[in-house]
């Protein structure tokens, strides 16, 4: 939507410094973030997520190897399903948590 009126409040120092820095928390314009409070959006800041996802590809390839490993027989499994089910269900669980930022953004 195009930004086309300006407006101006009075607002404190302490107060502004606080809205600045939750901006900035967010990886929001300032701007964009007072826009989503005052109208009620969900503003979503998901610290370390990219630390999670790097993990989670890892594991997912470690996994991999194991079951390559587990057919050419060299390495036993115990409830490997159950591991890669797990998986796919924290996969699921952090594509849901991206989307959900996506649509509040």
């Amino acid at each position: 939507m195009k930004k086309d009126t300006t407006f101006s409040i009075r607002i404190s120092s302490e107060d502004l410094a606080t809205i600045q820095q939750k901006a900035k928390d967010a990886r929001l314009s300032q701007s964009e973030y007072v826009t989503r409070c005052c109208l009620g959006r969900q503003i979503v800041i998901m610290d370390g997520l990219k630390e999670v996802l790097q993990q989670q590809r890892a594991i997912g390839n470690n996994l991999n190897r194991l079951t390559v490993l587990a057919n050419m027989g060299r390495v036993t499994a115990v409830d490997l399903e159950r591991t890669a089910q797990e998986l796919a269900t924290i996969s699921s669980t952090l594509r849901d948590i991206q989307e959900r930022a996506r649509r509040s953004g």
